[in-house]
């Protein structure tokens, strides 16, 4: 895998694997405001989806939209973001953030400040753990695939 020695996304050791194959790997990305959220990422140190050929652009994205689907039919979200933006790590990868509208920065980007007061984000943080069974179960979904396996079809 060519890699950089500076990119954090070529240094998978810190991340929660939850699945991968020799061209990508799923991983939890820990943020308890945002329950389900994940990142898809490229193994090579490339920076944009045109650095691929077909059939591994192909492969990116079945698995992206393979990945929501589990998130919509585990989680139930009023949406799903999906986002490549690659401005502060320039190594392919792809945000699937399940959304709610009671969450404390719906309908803006979770990167954007929060709308809610204190009173509300104590309801959000009771709804994120609600939602821990369900997201770890998104967890052992992917984990149970093993290397190099198919993501499960949930149908939806």
């Amino acid at each position: 895998m060519a890699s950089h020695p500076d990119c954090p996304l070529c240094s998978p050791d810190r991340d929660r694997l939850l699945w991968q194959d020799d061209r990508l790997r799923i991983i939890h990305v820990d943020d308890p405001g945002h329950p389900g959220y994940l990142r898809v990422i490229w193994q090579q140190h490339v920076t944009e989806m045109t650095d691929l050929d077909e059939p591994d652009r192909l492969h990116l994205m079945r698995t992206v939209f393979q990945v929501e689907r589990l998130q919509r039919a585990l989680l139930q979200p009023d949406k799903i973001n999906l986002a490549s933006l690659g401005n502060q790590v320039p190594h392919l990868h792809w945000h699937l953030i399940p959304r709610w509208r009671g969450d404390p920065r719906f309908p803006d980007a979770i990167w954007a400040p929060a709308r809610h007061d204190a009173a509300r984000a104590a309801v959000w943080s009771d709804v994120c753990a609600t939602l821990a069974p369900r997201v770890e179960q998104l967890h052992r979904m992917l984990a149970a695939c093993g290397p190099a396996a198919a993501i499960p079809d949930t149908g939806t």
